[in-house]
């Protein structure tokens, strides 16, 4: 099973593509999409929706997983981070496979078994998980963790049907 995440901004939008093979994680890629910020937005969205198609036409993934958006207090910057996540979800549902949104704590929960865990924990455990001998950047790692997140939440699914199909589907 291979998952992509996506930890999505305007300026900078971060991939990951795993490889869950039982317990087993194997990275299959990653990288960051950049943008000037001087770059009106149409033009700095025109940039991710072209890297993230780029990298999914790549990994060929069986799902992604995206971030959901989180509280922001500043509206602007929620309403920019909005317009990226649209972008993302449009370019992730060309791609005819399953796409699903993790909430922040869901990721980390699944990545370091805390919903509250620092981005630095994350890192490191991303970093573990993968056998990586560096952290990677941190939007890097937090798509990542997303895909980690993706690949545990998959595997999740699947047992629970597994086990409703043996009780002949009855609750």
């Amino acid at each position: 099973m291979i998952t992509f995440g996506i930890d999505p901004g305007s300026r900078r939008t971060g991939w990951g593509a795993i490889r869950a093979e039982g317990s087993r994680l194997l990275l299959l890629g990653c990288g960051l999409i950049e943008a000037d910020e001087e770059s009106p937005l149409p033009s700095r969205l025109g940039i991710v929706a072209r890297g993230l198609r780029e990298a999914l036409l790549e990994q060929r993934p069986d799902a992604i997983y995206i971030e959901s958006m989180f509280h922001h207090q500043n509206a602007k910057t929620a309403f920019v981070l909005a317009h990226a996540r649209g972008v993302a979800l449009l370019v992730a549902g060309e791609q005819g496979c399953p796409v699903r949104e993790l909430s922040p704590a869901e990721v980390k929960k699944a990545v370091t078994g805390s919903g509250r865990a620092e981005k630095g924990q994350v890192q490191e455990m991303v970093k573990v998980l993968l056998g990586m001998e560096r952290r990677a950047q941190a939007d890097t790692a937090d798509a990542l963790a997303v895909a980690i997140a993706g690949a545990a939440a998959h595997r999740w699914l699947e047992a629970t049907e597994r086990a409703q199909k043996g009780r002949g589907g009855a609750r």
